[in-house]
C-alpha cells in the first residue's frame, strides 16, 4: 500500500461546531484510536444568513472567534462555503462575509480558504484576500471530464472538488499529471441519483434562499429523491467512495484529497461518517461513548 496519507475535509465548520469541539481532542489525544493513514485536512461550512453561501443552506450559533479558536488549536484548516452561484456586483461588498474573510485570512498556524463558485468572487477574494486558498466548488456540476480538467488548470484553485460521477473513471483520473491529481478532491459519499440531471437547479435554489430571495423549494424528482440522505443508500451509489477504495485504489493512484458532504443533515449521522472514515473499528464504541456521553452535545 502507498505511504501517502488521505486527507479529508469535512462538513459543519460552524453548523456541527459542538461535535467537533469534542472530536478534535479525541483525534489529536488518541491517535492511536484512528487509522495512522488519515488526517483532516480541513473543516468547511457556512453561518446562517450569508448571502456569498451555497450548496447547503448555513447555520450555527457559536461565533466565527469560537470556531477560529477551535481551528488554531489543531493543525486543521478552515474552509468558508461561499460557493453562491448567482451573485452580482452590488453582493460583493456584502459586510457580514467580508468581515469572515477578513478574521480568517488573519491567520496564526493553519491556512485557511474559501469554496467558492462565482468567478465574479474568485476575482473579489483574489484581489482583497490574498492570503485566502480558493477550492472550486462541486456545484458546478463538471461532468464532462474534459471541463473538469480544464478547471485543474486554472491556477487560482489551489484544490478543485469533483462531481461525484467522475470518481471512477479511472482510465482518464490515471493520466492526470501528478500535479493535477493532487489538487483533486474527490466527493465521496453522495446520496443523490447517479444520472440525476437536475443537480444544479437544486444548487441554484440554495443559491437564491441565501440571498433572500422568496423562491419554492426545490422538488427533486430524480427516484428516491424523497427519501432523504441515507448512509446506507450512499454505499450503493455508483460513485460511492469506501475507504478500502481510498486505501487500495486512490492512494495508490496519487489521489490524497477526499472532501465528505453532510453539513445539511445531523450531528449523529456526521459521527457516523467520522467512525467510518477515519476510526480503527475496534476503538469505534470508545469514540461514540466519548461523544454520546457528553451531556452538552445535542445529537439528534
Amino acid at each position: 500500500m502507498s505511504l501517502r496519507k488521505t486527507y479529508y475535509h469535512l462538513p459543519g465548520l460552524f453548523e456541527f461546531y459542538e461535535l467537533y469541539s469534542l472530536f478534535l481532542p479525541l483525534f489529536y489525544t488518541h491517535r492511536d484510536w484512528f487509522y495512522d493513514w488519515c488526517e483532516i485536512g480541513s473543516i468547511y461550512g457556512a453561518p446562517g444568513e450569508c448571502i456569498w453561501g451555497g450548496g447547503r443552506v448555513g447555520f450555527g450559533e457559536n461565533s466565527p472567534e469560537e470556531i477560529k479558536q477551535l481551528l488554531e488549536t489543531y493543525p486543521v484548516s478552515g474552509r468558508l462555503t461561499f460557493s453562491n452561484s448567482l451573485l452580482k456586483e452590488e453582493h460583493l461588498k456584502d459586510r457580514k462575509c467580508n468581515r469572515l474573510c477578513e478574521l480568517f485570512q488573519n491567520k496564526i498556524k493553519n491556512d485557511n480558504g474559501v469554496i467558492v463558485h462565482s468567478d465574479l468572487l474568485v476575482e473579489y477574494l483574489k484581489k482583497e484576500y490574498p492570503n485566502l486558498y480558493l477550492v472550486s466548488s462541486t456545484t458546478k456540476v463538471l461532468t464532462d471530464f474534459d471541463d473538469f480538467k480544464k478547471e485543474l488548470e486554472r491556477e487560482e484553485f489551489r484544490y478543485v472538488v469533483t462531481d461525484f460521477r467522475l470518481n471512477k473513471q479511472f482510465e482518464k483520473l490515471d493520466r492526470l499529471s501528478q500535479k493535477e491529481k493532487e489538487k483533486v478532491e474527490f466527493l465521496c459519499n453522495e446520496c443523490c441519483y447517479f444520472g440525476c440531471v437536475e443537480r444544479k437547479l437544486c444548487y441554484e435554489t440554495v443559491s437564491r434562499k441565501c440571498l433572500g430571495e422568496i423562491t419554492e423549494d426545490f422538488i427533486c424528482s430524480s427516484p428516491g429523491g424523497k427519501e432523504g440522505y441515507l448512509f446506507s443508500k450512499a454505499m450503493q451509489n455508483p460513485g460511492f467512495i469506501g475507504i478500502e477504495d481510498i486505501q487500495n485504489t486512490y492512494l495508490p493512484m496519487g489521489f490524497t484529497q477526499f472532501k465528505i458532504e453532510g453539513r445539511g443533515l445531523g450531528s449523529a449521522l456526521i459521527l457516523e461518517f467520522l467512525l467510518y472514515y477515519m476510526t480503527k473499528p475496534e476503538h469505534q464504541l470508545q469514540v461514540r461513548e466519548a461523544i454520546y456521553l457528553d451531556s452538552m452535545l445535542d445529537l439528534f
